[in-house]
C-alpha cells in the first residue's frame, strides 16, 4: 500500500519523504507548533523520529503519511496521515494533522480534508473514517464538527502525550452514507474561499 498524491485546485497532499525534515520544521516554526500540548508536531530535535515513525507505519501497511503543500509553489505548510488503516473492515483514521499557524482557518484545511476524504470514500471504498482530538482542544473539536463529522464519545485516558500528560480523546466519525452531504458542504466552503 503506497501513499498516493492527492491534487486539488490549491493544495497537493503528497507522500511524506525523509528529505522533508527541514521543510516540516520550517512550517511548524510558524507558530512554534511543537509547543502545543494537544498534538505532536515535529521540532528540529524530533523531526527525524517523527518521519521515521510515519515511514515505518507506511512500510507495515497501516499508515499513509502526507505533507500538505501549496500547489503553485510546492511549499510544505503542514502534514496529515491516514492511519489505523483497516482494509478488511474498510475503515481508517485521519490524524497527525497540523498546519502552519498562518494557514490555519484558511482554505488549506478544507481542501486537504476534501482530498483525503474523497480518497478514503471514493477511491478506497471506506465505509467509515474516524478522527479524534484531545478533549482540551476546543478549536480542533469545532473544526471537525464543521466538516460534518458526528461526535461519538470521549475515550478516557486514551493516550500518554510526550510531556507525560494522560489525555482524554474525543472521537468523531463520518460514514459512507453521510459522505455525499459532507462532500457537498466542503465543496461549498471552498467555493466561498475562491
Amino acid at each position: 500500500m503506497s501513499t498516493p498524491t492527492l491534487t486539488g485546485q490549491r493544495i497537493v497532499m503528497r507522500p511524506l519523504r525523509a528529505s522533508d525534515a527541514q521543510a516540516l520544521v520550517l512550517a511548524a516554526s510558524d507558530g512554534e507548533l511543537w509547543n502545543l500540548p494537544f498534538t505532536v508536531v515535529p521540532s528540529a530535535q524530533t523531526v527525524e523520529a517523527y518521519i521515521a515513525n510515519a515511514l515505518q507505519g507506511e512500510q507495515q501497511g497501516h499508515v499513509m503519511p502526507f505533507v500538505t503543500t501549496l500547489r503553485d509553489t510546492g511549499q510544505i505548510i503542514g502534514s496529515s496521515r491516514f492511519w489505523k488503516v483497516d482494509a478488511a473492515n474498510r475503515k481508517l483514521e485521519i490524524g497527525h494533522t497540523w498546519l502552519a499557524r498562518s494557514w490555519q482557518r484558511s482554505f488549506a484545511n478544507t481542501e486537504a480534508k476534501l482530498l483525503m476524504l474523497s480518497q478514503a470514500f471514493d477511491a478506497m471504498g471506506c465505509v467509515r473514517v474516524q478522527l479524534q482530538t484531545d478533549e482540551r482542544n476546543t478549536v480542533s473539536r469545532a473544526a471537525i464538527l464543521r466538516l460534518g463529522a458526528q461526535q461519538e464519545g470521549i475515550l478516557r485516558q486514551e493516550r500518554i502525550m510526550p510531556d507525560g500528560f494522560i489525555r482524554n480523546s474525543v472521537r468523531f466519525s463520518i460514514i459512507d452514507a453521510e459522505w455525499p452531504s459532507v462532500k457537498q458542504r466542503l465543496q461549498a466552503r471552498l467555493a466561498l474561499d475562491a
